[in-house]
């Protein structure tokens, strides 16, 4: 190793994993200095893979070490994730931990970064994903020439933190919002379907633009982290046109507003008007017409991600920018989570969901007939 970066430790190596490859990229701003875990073999083998030492307890990590990515469940996933986090602020090192926490504790991990004089980011990982930073980008160009008129937003319960942040990131805040009441299938409707709808509705407003969530508010307790529709998908509209992240991992969508222009009233055929928006193409992808693959997205995407708030706060420590100023809008986000968590009630248990053919688009088209018109039901 040659030591000229800073040095940082791991904590976690469940989704630290991700941290842990995005430390390892030549593009890091740092140097992996050691993992510190509970010491299972899983662990142990990756301290192996990366060369570095395993710590079981936050009093071996060196002092030296300028960093540590805290990659634990907090209290609201029924872990210690804050609780360590404090630790190692109290010995001097800077912070960078991956969401959610509850208000409570963010609020005290804020207060121990103050008090130690050391930097503490949260870290909701998807805002830094290549094609959510394009969203975002494009979405802040859009509204600079353009005003929001709705926002339609699909995600999983696990991410709607995640989510009000891309929102809060695109639209530069997220007040002021309110929330109406859930939409639900009445019952008699409920008696036709087959199975319990994916997604609950709720209809709100957020950074003064009308907005409808949709969430998928259940889950396997024996597999959390699984079984999820999608991440993210998100809709900005406007007078002239819709962006559209279309899944949390691309592509992103570009759609101009059907309008039909006043010469086509005079036109022999529809098509002859000379308006120049009729040129535009009615969708076009900003950036990669397709998504990645799974093997890229964990390989490559999440770990270019993790560097992206790895260099974040390695600016804050160069800087000495005071944790308080990103922690209010991390606060903020909280508490919005919360009300709209609130909002769609407690999360559907269901156990021991099949197992999911994923099929690739192909298998829609190659050699799949025809129907055409007048098909039976």
């Amino acid at each position: 190793m040659s030591g000229e970066r800073p040095r940082i430790v791991v904590a976690g190596t469940k989704f630290g994993r991700v941290y842990l490859a995005g430390v390892a990229r030549p593009d890091s701003p740092y140097e992996l200095a050691g993992v510190l875990a509970r010491g299972g073999e899983r662990s142990a083998r990756i301290a192996r893979h990366y060369g570095v030492p395993l710590f079981t307890e936050p009093e071996q990590v060196p002092k030296d070490v300028e960093a540590c990515c805290v990659v634990v469940g907090a209290g609201i996933n029924g872990g210690p994730g804050a609780r360590l986090a404090g630790q190692l602020m109290a010995r001097g090192h800077h912070i960078l931990q991956e969401h959610p926490l509850h208000t409570r504790e963010l609020t005290d991990c804020l207060r121990t970064a103050r008090e130690h004089r050391v930097v503490y980011r949260l870290n909701s990982h998807y805002v830094h994903v290549e094609p959510v930073r394009r969203f975002i980008a494009a979405a802040r160009r859009l509204l600079a020439e353009q005003r929001a008129l709705h926002i339609d937003a699909v995600c999983a319960f696990q991410v709607l933190y995640t989510l009000f942040d891309i929102l809060g990131r695109a639209l530069r805040g997220v007040r002021p919002w309110a929330f109406g009441r859930t939409a639900d299938l009445p019952p008699e409707l409920a008696d036709l379907a087959g199975s319990p709808p994916v997604y609950r509705s709720l209809d709100g407003v957020i950074a003064g633009v009308p907005c409808t969530l949709r969430l998928q508010n259940d889950m396997d307790p024996a597999d959390p982290d699984n079984n999820i529709h999608l991440f993210h998908r998100i809709t900005l509209y406007t007078e002239g046109g819709h962006l559209t992240l279309l899944n949390t991992h691309g592509p992103v969508m570009w759609s101009p507003r059907p309008y039909m222009p006043d010469d086509m009233r005079t036109t022999v055929r529809m098509e002859e008007s000379q308006a120049a928006h009729f040129g535009h193409l009615s969708a076009e992808p900003l950036g990669p017409g397709t998504g990645p693959d799974h093997t890229r997205i964990l390989g490559e995407l999440w770990p270019e991600a993790a560097v992206g708030a790895l260099r974040a706060l390695r600016e804050d420590i160069e800087s000495g920018t005071d944790p308080g100023r990103d922690g209010q809008y991390h606060l903020t986000l909280s508490r919005l989570t919360r009300e709209a968590a609130d909002r769609f009630g407690p999360v559907r248990l269901h156990r021991d969901p099949p197992t999911p053919r994923v099929l690739p688009a192909a298998a829609l088209t190659a050699g799949a007939p025809d129907p055409g018109p007048g098909g039976r039901p």
